[in-house]
């Protein structure tokens, strides 16, 4: 019985063996195909902007094409929800934006995907704010302008946003909870589209990606008024931020790339460290810099899981707070 044992022990360390090599072996090779980034927003807007960058990054570190496939609809759902049932082999990921990881299960009783067991965190890219931009033809200058503005006029103005519970949408509705403020809220698919409709005055304010509205505003355009991240951004010094201007708002965006769950922990890794070099090349960081990427943090896989679950305890909260009911 013993000798039994013995080797079936003795097996098993062979196939354990034998599966790790074999893992090994087919990472090293990965990828050996074209890579599809699934892009869970409309083409055009700051998500798309910075997916298309960094997947021409990794298909010049990894000697492949990431190929970007914008499937916008449902405030990011449909896309992800894509991802989340794709097989787990590296060759269909997931490029997207923090609120429809960490906000959408505070907003929906039935996600079709849950974003810590369906996903494996490949890495963050990036960390900041949006800017509150009015059109031109608004007569205000300062934040406390533009509240004194839509306190005047209750029901009378709109803003737009990417979606139901995206960054663009909870920072207004923070505003409105701590201002007092009455403003429709007109939901978009994407924040491409969002930022049109503002400039041609369908709707008169909008949070924004500052990626897609930085040279915007620089051109005359629109009018930034705050950003809702931690810090003003070397490009627009003069815009103070939501806390600076008395209305504190302390959850950040960010974006990210993640595999379907059960991808091979070495196709992660591997993916992983070809982000983080992409982070430093020069060129990148330039490119990121001039779309006002100024915090990039290079993080592990791991370390981006530990983010992934604080922002849900943390987004949640905010949505509870502004009062937000799931759908």
């Amino acid at each position: 019985m013993t000798a039994s044992f013995l080797r079936t022990g003795l097996f098993l360390a062979g196939l354990a063996g034998l599966l790790a090599t074999t893992a090994a072996q087919g990472a090293e090779a990965y990828p050996d195909k074209p890579v599809t980034l699934v892009v869970p927003t409309a083409a055009a807007g700051g998500t798309d902007t910075i997916a298309r960058l960094v997947a021409d990054a990794l298909g010049k570190s990894l000697k492949q094409p990431f190929v970007v496939d914008n499937r916008p609809g449902a405030n990011g759902i449909l896309g992800t929800e894509q991802v989340a049932r794709a097989a787990p082999d590296g060759y269909r990921l997931l490029f997207t934006y923090a609120a429809a990881m960490v906000v959408n299960p505070s907003l929906y009783r039935k996600l079709p995907y849950d974003p810590v067991k369906d996903f494996a965190p490949v890495a963050q890219i990036g960390r900041g704010g949006n800017l509150l931009l009015v059109r031109n033809d608004l007569p205000v200058k300062t934040l406390a302008d533009f509240v004194a503005y839509a306190k005047a006029r209750p029901d009378k103005l709109s803003y737009c946003s990417w979606g139901n519970g995206s960054g663009g949408h909870l920072a207004m509705e923070s505003l409105k909870k701590q201002a007092g403020l009455v403003i429709e809220h007109v939901p978009y698919k994407g924040s491409g589209p969002c930022v049109q409709d503002l400039m041609g005055g369908q709707v008169e304010a909008a949070f924004a990606d500052m990626s897609s509205t930085v040279e915007l505003v620089r051109a005359g355009r629109l009018r930034a008024l705050a950003n809702s991240g931690p810090s003003r951004i070397p490009m627009l010094p003069e815009v103070p931020t939501m806390t600076e201007s008395g209305y504190p708002f302390t959850t950040y965006a960010w974006y990210g790339v993640l595999a379907p769950a059960k991808t091979p922990p070495a196709i992660v890794k591997k993916l992983n460290e070809a982000v983080n070099r992409a982070l430093r090349d020069p060129a990148v960081v330039q490119r990121l810099r001039e779309l006002n990427f100024t915090d990039l943090p290079q993080n592990t896989p791991e370390q981006f899981a530990a983010t992934l679950r604080q922002d849900l305890r943390d987004w949640g909260a905010l949505v509870k707070d502004i009062g937000l009911q799931p759908e």
